[in-house]
């Protein structure tokens, strides 16, 4: 019995060799879509070229809050022109301070910058909406996120990333366990209130590891797809050699090893063996 598994490579805008490697794996059918990054200054260059794939690929966005610059002012969020780090965004979530009324706006105004410069610039609207270093879990973030969704959107026509996985299914698998719990645990209700506001989610996700040097990929990614099951989201990094890309980010390494396997005939015959298709959530 087949499953229908999706393979979503995030970060496109990020650089030339970010887009171009997932745009090639999408052209081959090694990826069921992508996420984008519409503030980059790239993304009004590369959005174009999905329009060949937009058929036969979820294209949605990958919202950016942490370690870039805000698509416009966000004066009480990134007082200084630049977003901060993950970790700096999840203290203030956790400890209430995204709650006050001057940085929810900034959210508010971001997200709805975002969204437009993804349909300005794709000519249609996302196919789903997640977060980059999975902001869009965060409280505070989350609930601006899934209104923004349900009022711009058709009931349905949209996903919202689901990061949610039984601890039992984590501790199975033995990938970077303690990470991949705090990354579920984050997601604890995201399905739930999605679900009230008529907004659809994968169900099941998986690809979290540390990027580290050595790791074996396709072992990984062995791990990530058993067991196999409809409509699991697993995530991928994959990029092209990038100059442009080894300025802006500490793991482009493992990108490259990613790109590699992910176009390589041992990455077919896995999915065979295990019974996987790569699929759209709602193609």
């Amino acid at each position: 019995m087949t499953a229908t598994v999706i393979l979503n490579a995030d970060d496109y805008g990020l650089s030339p060799g970010v887009s171009q490697g997932i745009l090639a794996l999408i052209r081959q059918g090694r990826l069921s879509g992508t996420s984008c990054m519409t503030a980059t200054p790239f993304w009004p260059q590369h959005a174009p070229w999905l329009t060949e794939v937009a058929d036969r690929a979820d294209i949605g966005l990958h919202l950016t809050l942490t370690d870039q610059q805000p698509a416009g002012p966000c004066p009480a969020l990134a007082p200084g022109g630049r977003f901060g780090s993950v970790g700096d965004l999840m203290i203030r979530s956790l400890t209430g301070r995204l709650s006050g009324t001057a940085v929810q706006a900034d959210l508010r105004a971001e997200i709805e910058r975002q969204l437009d410069l993804f349909e300005a610039h794709a000519g249609r609207p996302p196919s789903h909406v997640d977060g980059h270093q999975h902001v869009h879990l965060l409280p505070g973030v989350r609930g601006l996120v899934l209104d923004a969704v349900a009022r711009r959107y058709s009931r349905g026509s949209v996903y919202i990333r689901d990061c949610a996985e039984p601890m039992a299914a984590v501790l199975a698998r033995g990938v970077d366990s303690v990470k991949a719990l705090i990354i579920a645990s984050l997601a604890r209700g995201l399905g739930a209130a999605a679900v009230r506001r008529g907004i659809p989610t994968n169900r099941g996700f998986r690809g979290v590891y540390d990027f580290g040097p050595g790791r074996d990929f396709p072992a990984l990614m062995a791990k990530f797809l058993a067991p196999a099951r409809d409509r699991v989201l697993i995530m991928v990094h994959p990029a092209l050699p990038d100059e442009v890309l080894a300025g802006l980010d500490p793991v482009v390494a493992s990108r490259q090893v990613e790109q590699a396997y992910l176009s390589g005939d041992a990455f077919a015959r896995l999915l065979e063996k295990m019974g996987v298709r790569l699929g759209r959530l709602q193609g």
